[in-house]
């Protein structure tokens, strides 16, 4: 594989356990982008090493300025801020990319395995797509398996790892953390390191088949608000229904439409 794509998050980043130590120009959050930046350097240090010749990273974290890309190996591309359209955090990837790796990734809203768990935001209760509650990563998972690319690996907490270990993709995981509580307990960030790179190496000797990465034959997506009027603005898209006073639900015969519900309702 020569060409891969990476999506990294902080929240599922080792050690992370408070909202500050995800924001830019927060002291506390320093030192996380620092290792946000040394958890993706991991996982393309290992990807360069199996063959990879282009990689282009997406910062999909907040700002989408957290990265420190001279930090990086010089075969990285990064994409930094935001392009505004309904791929978000995959914003950049298409059919021409062989392979996608996730970093720093966490558990979804509604969920107790991460401090921060959330899904794309914190205005939620939780997002359910098939009844499944669903993480940043099933739904950006799902895009790349909607383009044909194959997600070979990701790294977060042990939650969500299990999760994606239980999909039957194939997908490598490094789990960094567990959340317990309103707190996290993580490997040592050396030990993180690690794991990244052991676990892009093993995904890139041994990649899943796409065959196996299937997509459902419909998405029936319902959000529940933390506040009552936004379920009310969501209504307001084209074909959703609002089924409460904080849940609003819409179905979509592909992955597209759903998509891009999410990115406007959402």
């Amino acid at each position: 594989m020569r060409k891969l794509f990476v999506s990294a998050d902080i929240e599922g980043t080792c050690g992370i356990a408070d909202w500050k130590e995800t924001e830019l120009g927060e002291a506390q959050g320093e030192y996380f982008r620092a290792e946000m930046t040394k958890e993706v350097a991991a996982a393309c240090e290992a990807a360069i090493a199996a063959g990879a010749e282009d990689i282009l990273v997406k910062d999909a974290h907040s700002s989408g300025r957290n990265i420190d890309p001279s930090r990086l190996p010089e075969q990285v591309r990064i994409l930094r801020s935001w392009t505004r359209d309904p791929q978000v955090m995959m914003a950049g990837l298409d059919s021409s990319f062989e392979g996608v790796l996730f970093t720093g990734y966490h558990s979804p809203a509604g969920s107790d395995g991460n401090p921060l768990a959330h899904t794309m935001n914190g205005g939620n209760v939780w997002v359910k797509i098939n009844g499944v509650q669903a993480s940043e990563f099933l739904i950006n998972a799902y895009t790349a398996a909607s383009l044909k690319v194959p997600v070979l690996f990701l790294a977060g907490d042990e939650a969500l790892c299990a999760f994606a270990e239980g999909m039957g993709w194939g997908i490598r995981t490094a789990a960094v953390s567990r959340g317990v509580g309103n707190a996290s307990i993580s490997v040592h960030p050396n030990v993180a390191q690690r794991m990244i790179r052991e676990g892009v190496a093993a995904a890139m000797a041994a990649p899943p088949a796409l065959a196996s990465q299937y997509l459902p034959r419909r998405f029936d997506v319902e959000i529940r608000f933390k506040e009552h009027y936004l379920a009310h603005r969501g209504s307001f898209f084209p074909g959703a229904q609002k089924i409460g006073t904080h849940e609003v639900a819409f179905s979509a015969p592909n992955w597209r439409d759903a998509l891009v519900f999410l990115f406007f309702v959402l």
